[in-house]
């Protein structure tokens, strides 16, 4: 199983890296918000959902992607919008809904961070709190030493790579965990977990997780380099891959993977895995890492950039580097991943329900009520989300 998974890997790498769709433009618009989308809050999410939902957790997955995809539907509206109309960029809303993806990203930094020092530890006999907490701010000392010299620049050639080595190991992860449901198949040992949860706290937990969903509003911002339609086609394709990973995902752990009654870590899928395969942990370790802190360095320049637009350059972009530093380091002292998760979310809802609201004042009709249904919701997330009890 361990060269099988090494060999699928190794294959996987190979065609995304030498093959034909590296230099097609609409992969590359896909690549930004498919690396945002699945981070390691993929792998957070499943030992969660099936600790949480038991049996019901494909259902609660397929939830959340269809919430993301209504959302990202008032996105690519404002997308197609924006391009259609000049001058609408400026509007107040969007100046607004600017200023609440600058937090986001401050918030959803310290969570990638995080999940970092955690992943870094759980294969080590340093596995505790304090030691994955000094990690992350060793990580954020060195981004600000890299924001304040050289900028972010020099790392954009990293994202590519990132992603390749996160889709390849999740190639290889998804070969694994079908081939353990077809043993546990053949051995009648399915596994259908009772839920640990129901009624008013799964709804604001199913809130609570929405950033584990969350990148493809990415998309939105990637005008100077691709049009309005490459950018609305990448956010779909993006969406869609990422549906079908997640929900395969689930589905292949929820039923195949005892799961323990315990409360559940961030770090929970690692410790799973290796009664799948030996060699699934550390390239899930690996895997982990690389996204976390490609996903960081790109949320700080984002964060860095828009704080310097909405400050209109009272704030330099170095600067706004910097504050997404120190809110994080903040966060990283006196809040664990599971509340910095439930934060990062919030955030995100919050931008989500702007937006909404913005495509719901710009249409008509069903489109309105559809658009405005989910600006309530996208606000009732922002205010009711909750973390998970780890």
């Amino acid at each position: 199983m361990n060269v099988a998974i090494l060999v699928l890997v190794a294959c996987a790498t190979l065609v995304l890296f030498l093959g034909p769709l590296r230099n097609q433009p609409l992969w590359r618009a896909t690549i930004t918000p498919l690396a945002s989308i699945i981070g390691s809050g993929f792998l957070v999410l499943g030992p969660v959902l099936a600790h949480d939902f038991g049996s019901w957790a494909p259902v609660g997955m397929a939830a959340l992607c269809l919430l993301a995809w209504s959302f990202g539907s008032a996105i690519r509206a404002n997308i197609a919008r924006i391009d259609t109309e000049e001058g609408s960029a400026g509007e107040w809303s969007e100046r607004i809904s600017a200023w609440v993806l600058s937090v986001a990203y401050m918030i959803s930094v310290a969570y990638y961070l995080n999940l970092l020092g955690s992943f870094a530890v759980s294969l080590t006999s340093f596995d505790t709190p304090l030691v994955a907490r000094a990690i992350t701010t060793a990580v954020y000392l060195f981004i600000i030493l890299l924001g304040w010299t050289r900028g972010f620049g020099a790392l954009e050639a990293v994202e590519y790579p990132a992603v390749v080595v996160k889709l390849a190991v999740i190639t290889g992860l998804i070969f694994a965990l079908g081939h353990n449901m077809w043993s546990v198949h053949q051995q009648d040992s399915l596994v259908f977990p009772v839920a640990d949860i129901r009624g008013w706290y799964a709804v604001t937990l199913f809130f609570g997780l929405i950033v584990t969903v969350q990148g493809f509003e990415t998309s939105r911002y990637l005008g100077v380099t691709y049009s309005a339609s490459v950018r609305i086609k990448s956010m779909k394709v993006a969406q869609y891959v990422s549906t079908v990973i997640y929900l395969v995902y689930v589905v292949l752990l929820t039923y195949a993977v005892p799961i323990s009654t315990d409360n559940v870590s961030e770090t929970e899928i690692i410790h799973l895995m290796k009664s799948v395969a030996p060699i699934l942990p550390v390239l899930l370790l690996v895997a982990a890492l690389a996204a976390q802190f490609s996903a960081a360095v790109a949320d700080t320049g984002g964060a860095g950039g828009l704080v310097e637009e909405v400050t209109h350059k009272r704030v330099s972009e170095r600067q706004g580097y910097l504050l997404v530093c120190l809110v994080g380091l903040v966060l990283t002292w006196l809040a664990d991943v599971f509340t910095i998760i439930a934060f990062a979310s919030r955030a995100f809802a919050l931008y989500y329900g702007v937006q909404s609201f913005i495509a719901a004042r710009n249409s008509l009709g069903g489109y309105r009520i559809f658009y405005g249904a989910l600006t309530v919701v996208g606000f009732a997330a922002a205010l009711l989300g909750a973390p998970v009890e780890g």
